[in-house]
């Protein structure tokens, strides 16, 4: 099992979300967060400079089985890329166990339910 988080912009979670559930890829959790970024500017509103380094992005946390690594990795390239600076980052973290709290089932199983297993 892999967690993947992605730091997307705002602008483009609507079409990672698609892509993500495109993808068969149905269960994650977001958060808004704000970030400081290599862009360093000041801009000037009504005489006064506001900073814009920290930058709101998106954060996306999903745990998926080895399978589904690259198509989730792919889905959210595909979707959050514009080619500009800003675009974000995508991490993969090893996950070494998974419980569903409901049931008590560890490991792959907790993360899919097996019934709807294709």
């Amino acid at each position: 099992m892999k967690k993947i988080e992605a730091i997307i912009r705002r602008t483009r979670f609507d079409d990672v979300k698609q892509a993500l559930l495109d993808a068969d890829i149905e269960w994650f959790s977001y958060y808004d967060v704000r970030g400081v970024g290599k862009t360093r500017e000041g801009r000037i509103y009504r005489g006064v400079v506001y900073d814009t380094s920290s930058i709101e992005r998106i954060l996306l946390s999903i745990v998926v089985r080895e399978k589904n690594v690259e198509k989730t990795i792919q889905a959210i390239l595909k979707a959050a890329q514009t080619g500009e600076i800003g675009d974000g980052r995508i991490f993969v973290i090893p996950v070494e166990d998974a419980i569903r709290i409901r049931t008590g089932e560890r490991g792959d199983i907790a993360l899919y339910n097996a019934e709807q297993e294709k």
